[in-house]
């Protein structure tokens, strides 16, 4: 026979782990994509067009300097074979300077520029997520999520805050 001690037991042991999937239930959860906001927000798009303007110059500048090495080694390679030996170690090393400095601003160029998209990241996520928290607090959401493997479109959320970015909230 089942004595109410153990009758009670057992239905608090039942109510125990049913009440957490209660809760989850009324769990208000969304997700965020932060690849589409860097895509479709405005001050994402506008930080872009900043950059490219930023650099543009200084890629013509590597762009020159690539075809001018190009040329320069066709160059060396069509006349290797009329070239006096003195002449021919001129051009090695008047091209292994040139491809050294090349290097260097190629290399100066992309820090830079890595540097400078990372400072326009960081302040567009900044922005994002001032927008995702007025979103969280008004719409009464428990959690949002981003950058996940796998979500429902359901509860994707990036439209609202490319909207409140948009609208400079």
């Amino acid at each position: 026979m089942l004595n109410t001690k153990s009758v009670l037991a057992a239905s608090l042991c039942a109510a125990t782990l049913v009440a957490p999937v209660v809760q989850a239930a009324d769990l208000k959860v969304g997700y965020v994509d932060t690849q589409r906001i860097f895509r479709n927000a405005p001050s994402a798009i506008k930080a872009a067009k900043e950059i490219e303007a930023e650099f543009s110059k200084r890629d013509q500048e590597l762009q020159r300097m690539a075809k001018q090495l190009q040329g320069m080694q066709e160059n060396m390679e069509k006349n290797a074979v009329t070239m006096s030996e003195t002449e021919r170690r001129n051009k090695e090393r008047e091209f292994s300077e040139l491809s050294r400095e090349f290097q260097r601003k190629q290399r100066e160029f992309r820090e830079d520029l890595n540097l400078r998209q990372n400072e326009a990241n960081a302040a567009i996520i900044e922005k994002a997520n001032r927008a995702i928290k007025q979103i969280a607090d008004s719409e009464k959401f428990d959690l949002i999520l981003q950058d996940v493997v796998w979500v429902s479109p359901k509860l994707d959320i990036t439209d609202k805050v490319v909207k409140a970015l948009s609208d400079g909230k």
